[in-house]
């Protein structure tokens, strides 16, 4: 007769429920696996342009998660880049929406097939039409954030960019008219370092130690974190989310994050290998934590990966743009494209 084992179960604390750990680690490859089929895509021919998000999963996918999902100023405003896939994957974003704008279909529901990749507009969602001239998001965001402060909203707005482009204006500006005393603005304002501007390295660009630390000098609250990991991701935007919240004031948060596939195709969209991947270090942990094992870390691979194909082959028969659709878009609410009657 075998014996029953009289060992105890070694009792783990983890830092955050195991459902929402495996939440952040499924939408984490969603995203990815999304991008990698939007790169292959620009690759054969069937895209003009990429540029996206791989390498910065960990630090998007908790930004979607904590985000006040809606439209109106009782919602967060979102002014983000165009490295916003993940986050955006985590408020619901499909495969469908995000191949319909890399192969300019019509049926891309935020330009109707006329921008680039991941130059995303949901209305729904108070997703604020992302663009491609560099850091302009940050001087946009305050006109949505002072509405919030004025009608006293339970929204706040949130804003990201890139490393380089806080050498721009726009970015001094939000910084100054965010933290004016006694008129301070409820803004999270997020930088994704990944110590790249296009092929300009970020050592000896910048004579701060940290780009938080430009916050300061403005009185402005500001923290640096690893953004390549999501728990400390998580753990980070949730309390910074609550302080602006609950102040009504800005925050200065810096994530350090990867570039796995370059600045964009400009640069060859090819995977850098000697960068942090943020997936196969959270993986490492959840093995470590015995919350998956290999074989279902592939089975999810495998499963976006055949409904990136399948949805890669319908949205290749759906139509382009028709040549008097050109004004949709353009204007709210212009449901017949006729803007002459703004």
């Amino acid at each position: 007769m075998t014996k029953k084992s009289t060992k105890k179960p070694i009792m783990r604390k983890l830092p955050l429920s195991k459902e929402l750990l495996l939440k952040m680690h499924d939408l984490m490859v969603k995203s990815r696996v999304l991008e990698e089929r939007l790169i292959k895509i620009y690759k054969i021919g069937e895209a003009y342009f990429w540029i996206g998000a791989p390498g910065e999963e960990a630090w998007g996918v908790p930004l979607g998660l904590l985000v006040n999902k809606g439209q109106g100023i009782n919602h967060d405003w979102l002014h983000l880049h165009y490295r916003g896939t993940p986050t955006l994957i985590a408020m619901g974003l499909t495969m469908e929406d995000g191949i319909r704008l890399i192969m300019n279909r019509a049926t891309d529901p935020s330009t109707g097939g006329r921008n680039f990749s991941n130059h995303y507009c949901f209305p729904k969602w108070n997703v604020a039409p992302i663009t491609s001239p560099i850091e302009v998001q940050y001087s946009q965001c305050l006109g949505t954030a002072w509405v919030q402060k004025r009608e006293k909203a339970k929204g706040i707005t949130i804003v990201t960019g890139g490393d380089a482009g806080t050498a721009e204006g726009d970015f001094a500006s939000c910084l100054v008219w965010s933290s004016r005393p006694g008129r301070e603005l409820p803004i999270l304002i997020t930088v994704q370092n990944n110590r790249w501007g296009i092929s300009t390295s970020y050592d000896g660009q910048h004579g701060e130690e940290k780009l938080a630390d430009r916050g300061k000098a403005f009185g402005i609250r500001t923290l640096t974190i690893n953004g390549n990991d999501p728990v400390e991701s998580y753990l980070s935007l949730k309390e910074e989310l609550e302080y602006v919240r609950k102040n009504k004031k800005p925050v200065l948060l810096e994530a350090n994050v990867s570039r796995l596939y370059g600045h964009s195709s400009a640069s060859g969209a090819s995977f850098v290998a000697n960068e942090a991947d943020c997936i196969k270090l959270f993986e490492e942990k959840l093995l470590k934590w015995d919350l998956i094992t290999r074989e279902e870390i592939k089975d999810i691979y495998f499963r976006y990966d055949e409904e990136s194909k399948a949805t890669t082959e319908r949205v290749r028969g759906e139509p382009a743009p028709a040549g008097e659709t050109i004004w949709d878009h353009v204007y709210a609410d212009n449901e017949n494209g006729d803007w002459r009657k703004f």
